[in-house]
């Protein structure tokens, strides 16, 4: 569940062995429940693209067959789970593109865990605004904060702020359907858009302007960004990035996906790969993999069936390597962006530590639509909740917030905005490990603590009115059965004024 957002999965998750369960109790000093809370809000990815990106949820129950060899459980942990939205799932949700069904397929995991007598859903609290951090700490054994990424990195050059200009972030929000982004209305009238950076989310966010509306019109994708879609005059998408092709931070599935896409064809030019086929040999096999593709792609004459297929595309995208954002331009009339300048970049050292650096020359690229996909940041969550702007990150030794005994965090906002789902529910797990050592060691609270029980007291006192996940599957049934007539998996909602009015609040 998870407030990026864009971006990841992750999970706290840990077991205990059976024979380890009576230490662990007699620690606690009774014989009531272990309270434990994680804290999640859309990155964020995200991460999470979902990514990147997932869901950031709480894993203290035990599922043995997914479970590390090592890992450990509590036979008697309940976990809360405190979400900014009014739904559940993050960035699985928001974050995954709507042409990738399978990859959301892990919600049915995640709904398993929730339904669980031993874990509650609390949506629709912003925890830092609604609830204290040091009032949950003082309700809960541990708390651990999993909020993920939910801001992005600003381009800091002239002309951003210029209609026209967005974050690939709000971006895939908005045709994801995340409320905070359902009014963003892109004008997509251009003939020509520019996606900064080369990552897995400018791929996407490529994807979905270049498909055709026919083929998303059957995914979970929402009426209101399907409809702009339909209207869409965008036919070629330049996809730039700072550094060249051993750079790029896509994966190989995610490029095959756009050579294949069908309608369009890939524009990119070969003297970008000068001098790499001798080079691959060296590389790790994914980027290996990688990069030949690549090649092949720029260099090799296609097959006669490739060949007709791109001789009859109606859409172009294209690789612009060595290229940096350097000025957003305006039109004519000041009131939207014509164009991007570009300074051209060589590299300074080798792989992937190479940097980026300005040669003197620039170029200017005509556009419409300039999408930024440069990185995501998280934010402070409280401020007694120790934070490293610089870093962005909660700082943290092994997932332990220095300073703060019994306070935890997991995923992006403690490692940084990198790596996929698989790659922050691992981190998450060690997260859920280094929380039940301390428990074992004596160094969380020992007596009984009230759990949600004091937390709810509050916020009804606040006019807060928390969401379950038997409220969120009422949603749930209501989505789908908009979605039906039309041949959707769902039909979102959007408004979370409207969700609260089919609630009955």
């Amino acid at each position: 569940m998870g407030r990026q957002s864009q971006g990841q999965a992750s999970a706290t998750r840990a077991s205990l062995p059976p024979h380890s369960s009576d230490g662990l109790s007699r620690r606690m000093g009774s014989r009531g429940p272990l309270f434990l809370l994680v804290s999640s809000a859309l990155r964020a990815r995200f991460s999470c693209p979902v990514g990147e990106g997932g869901t950031r949820r709480a894993r203290l129950l035990p599922q043995p067959h997914q479970l590390p060899p090592s890992s450990q459980h509590h036979p008697r942990a309940h976990v809360d789970i405190y979400e900014k939205q009014l739904v559940p799932f993050g960035l699985v949700r928001f974050g995954v593109a709507p042409d990738h069904p399978e990859v959301k397929n892990v919600i049915n995991t995640f709904t398993q865990t929730a339904r669980s007598d031993r874990c509650a859903f609390r949506g629709n609290v912003v925890v830092g605004r609604d609830v204290a951090v040091s009032e949950l700490q003082a309700a809960y054994h541990a708390v651990v904060l999993s909020y993920g990424a939910e801001d992005h990195q600003a381009l800091e050059i002239p002309g951003e702020e210029l209609p026209g200009v967005f974050s690939a972030r709000a971006f895939v929000g908005w045709y994801n359907g995340l409320p905070e982004n359902r009014e963003l209305a892109p004008d997509l009238s251009c003939d020509t858009a520019v996606i900064l950076g080369q990552g897995n989310v400018a791929l996407d966010v490529a994807r979905i302007l270049l498909t055709s509306p026919g083929h998303l019109e059957k995914t979970d994708i929402t009426e209101a960004a399907l409809g702009v879609l339909r209207q869409s005059r965008v036919k070629t998408v330049w996809i730039v990035g700072r550094r060249g092709p051993l750079q790029v931070a896509f994966t190989i599935k995610e490029l095959r996906e756009m050579i294949q896409l069908p309608g369009t064809g890939p524009m990119l030019d070969p003297a970008d790969f000068l001098g790499l086929q001798d080079r691959i040999k060296e590389l790790p096999r994914q980027r290996k993999r990688l990069t030949e593709l690549l090649l092949r792609t720029a260099t090799e004459k296609p097959g006669a069936e490739e060949a007709a297929r791109q001789a009859s595309a109606t859409r172009t995208w294209g690789l612009r390597f060595f290229r940096s954002p350097q000025q957003v331009l305006p039109s004519p009339d000041g009131r939207r962006v014509a164009g991007i300048r570009l300074a051209v970049t060589r590299l300074e050292g080798v792989g992937e530590a190479a940097r980026a650096a300005p040669t003197g020359d620039t170029e200017d690229l005509p556009c419409g639509l300039v999408l930024s996909s440069v990185g995501y940041k998280s934010r402070p969550i409280d401020p007694n909740v120790p934070f490293d702007p610089k870093l962005g990150v909660i700082p943290n030794m092994e997932g332990r917030v220095l300073g703060v005994p019994g306070l935890y965090c997991s995923g992006w906002v403690k490692r940084g905005p990198t790596g996929v789902i698989a790659t922050t529910m691992t981190d998450s797990f060690l997260t859920g490990q280094m929380l039940l050592q301390d428990l074992k060691a004596g160094l969380l609270p020992s007596g009984p603590r009230p759990g949600y029980a004091a937390i709810e007291a509050l916020l009804s006192g606040r006019g807060v009115q928390p969401v379950s996940f038997s409220d969120w599957e009422k949603l749930d049934a209501e989505e789908v059965s908009r979605g039906k007539g039309a041949g959707k998996p769902r039909e979102k909602l959007l408004d979370p004024q409207e969700m609260l009015r089919l609630l009955g609040r």
